[in-house]
């Protein structure tokens, strides 16, 4: 959950290094550090509590280098702070490190390094690392790292300096994400691409058990049990102007505004109109492997198990298998029963999500056949998986997720459809939900244009201190996936219901002060969901509805464009994401960064 960028070669490093912080702020944000080798082979390090611009302005004018290493932070072990902040030295400053992750024994490592004299500068498990690679009796710092690593468990992605041995970066991976950059002359290390970008599209992506040597010229990889490994460098698909506003104020809005063209995109090439189809190659699943399978589940963190819920559904409704969605982190300790007739879908904007990750490797152990719907290309999870789908969304920089979101449904639908085809689902269906697909960037574009009266409507709702979101069936899960972004960025209180369930329980809350968002499609649940709000309105609740035609019990209606029915919740989440961007712009919110959260949770 935390950025990692290194450098080494001819330039100045510390431009290099702050620009790539920058880039990777998304990751972490709670605060930032540099160490950079000097002329003597001395570490020379910044740290600052807050962002990277704390950082920038504590960096001397003088701070001259070509090997440097830097860190980004979102806390785990230790409040925010500058003694905890990355980089981490020894206590004799030979040894520097940066590290995203946890070492699950710690407290037992810290112990015994105490009891042997050595005195701790700061409350992280990282420093641990630094002072088990000082103290390690190796040769060289590969040796040394790898002897510290041996004796540690739980996950890293790292970066190693040591004065002793300046013309070298060392890295490793297990579990958190580690790339090298290959450059003229000069080699870089990033926790994402992001911050690589601008000066390498040339990458290698280690796996995990993987460790590498970076000097200026050169790079070699192996295992930490020191065998050679092939790497073979790909092109990052993304330019850098990817990862800029593009003249936005923010990313968020960038990203929700780039929707209609990230859903081309993830169509494009990919409709069969011959058979009222689609072509999803990637999945590696036969047409009689895909009959055979008697039951779908979708696992996902966050956002992204949201997407499955509504994916779930499809999967239902177009192939008639029996599916359903469920966290990724709770799935892999209630110890589920693992079915051969299961067919087993991970879900994870990065593919490198800790929770979703530790799924699939307990799947794979199992036997279960596994595939991926993730947006990066070669990640963890897309590698670990049988087969699956890239949503080809883009690069997504702001922590809270709407496009990728939005093209993961996507996804969705062609893979439902895909399965729907091979089993009972008549071609004039499949003709009909292509037309609907292809009707979705249009539509999208019309949402987008009524982006003013959304904000209104957001300025009019951002006194709320809570609010509910409800909905039914398809509905439901996109009350879901608003509510998160609701409280993710704007920080009010929100949670979702199906609108069925309001009589068990929530209505006690209902009152003037606390709003409820209801979806209404226009399906055959319109009037039960009218009831709903007859129940709200009767106990004074005020309701904005999404819905598409105006709803006489509504306070106020955002109109969305109609669609099929199955593919609906697409859209009507896109004015919700508007509507919670625009309640925390009221709001002063710092939208890019929300308090507490990262982008890509490579921890538990």
């Amino acid at each position: 959950m935390c950025g990692i960028v290194g450098y080494i070669g001819r330039r100045d490093v510390a431009p290099l290094l702050l620009e790539g912080l920058q880039r990777l702020e998304y990751r972490g944000y709670d605060s930032a550090g540099i160490v950079i080798t000097g002329k003597s082979g001395e570490l020379r390090t910044v740290k600052a509590k807050g962002r990277v611009r704390e950082l920038e302005a504590r960096v001397p004018k003088r701070f001259a280098g070509t090997t440097g290493i830097a860190h980004t932070r979102w806390a785990t072990h230790g409040a925010p702070s500058d003694h905890n902040a990355h980089p981490h030295l020894d206590g004799d400053s030979k040894v520097a490190i940066v590290h995203n992750g946890i070492i699950d024994n710690a407290s037992e490592l810290r112990a015994k390094l105490t009891a042997d004299g050595v005195e701790f500068a700061s409350e992280t498990d990282t420093e641990v690392l630094a002072h088990l690679i000082a103290r390690a009796q190796a040769e060289t710092l590969e040796e040394k790292v790898r002897e510290a690593l041996r004796a540690v468990e739980g996950t890293y992605g790292l970066a190693v300096l040591h004065r002793d041995f300046a013309d070298r970066i060392v890295v490793a991976r297990n579990g958190s994400p580690v790339v090298l950059g290959i450059g003229e002359k000069e080699m870089f290390v990033a926790s994402d691409v992001a911050a690589l970008v601008a000066h390498t599209r040339q990458v290698v992506t280690l796996q995990d058990g993987e460790m590498a040597t970076l000097k200026a010229d050169d790079f070699r990889t192996y295992t930490t049990e020191g065998s050679l490994t092939t790497a073979t460098p790909t092109t990052v698909e993304w330019e850098a102007e990817s990862y800029d506003m593009g003249g936005h104020d923010t990313y968020m809005h960038k990203e929700i505004s780039e929707q209609a063209e990230a859903v081309d995109r993830v169509l494009r090439g990919r409709i069969d109109d011959r058979f009222s189809t689609v072509h999803l190659g990637g999945l590696n699943l036969e047409p009689g492997e895909a009959r055979r399978v008697r039951r779908i589940k979708i696992l996902g963190c966050g956002t992204s198990y949201h997407a499955g819920q509504i994916g779930a559904g499809l999967i239902e409704e177009l192939a008639r298998i029996p599916a359903d969605a469920e966290p990724a982190s709770e799935f892999r300790y209630r110890n589920p029963v693992v079915d051969p007739d299961t067919l087993y879908v991970a879900v994870s904007q990065s593919g490198e999500t800790y929770d979703v990750l530790a799924a699939v490797q307990e799947l794979k152990r199992k036997g279960a056949r596994v595939l991926g719907v993730v947006n990066v290309v070669g990640s963890a999870i897309a590698r670990e998986a049988d087969g699956g789908t890239y949503v080809h969304a883009g690069p997504e920089v702001c922590v809270v997720s709407t496009k990728c979101f939005t093209n993961t449904v996507v996804a969705f639908a062609l893979l439902a459809l895909h399965l729907g085809r091979i089993r009972d689902l008549s071609v004039a269906d499949g003709k009909r939900i292509i037309e609907g697909l292809r009707r979705l960037p249009g539509q999208i574009d019309e949402i987008l244009k009524t982006e003013p009266e959304i904000k209104q409507l957001a300025r009019r709702y951002a006194d709320a201190k809570s609010m509910l979101f409800i909905g039914r069936v398809r509905g439901y899960p996109v009350a879901r996936e608003a509510s998160l972004k609701l409280k993710e960025v704007s920080y009010i209180h929100a949670e979702a219901y199906p609108a069925s369930e309001l009589k068990h329980g929530p209505l006690a809350l209902i009152d003037p002060s606390m709003p409820t968002v209801a979806i209404v499609p226009d399906d055959d649940l319109l009037e039960k969901n009218r009831a709903a709000m007859e129940e709200i309105k009767a106990r004074s609740g005020r309701i904005l509805a999404v819905a598409h035609q105006p709803q006489e019990k509504a306070d106020d209606t955002i109109i969305v464009p109609k669609n099929e029915n199955e593919l609906d919740p697409i859209l009507m989440g896109i004015p919700l994401q508007l509507f919670a961007y625009h309640t925390a712009l009221a709001l002063g919110r710092d939208i890019d960064k929300p308090r507490n959260l990262a982008k890509s949770v490579t921890v538990e």
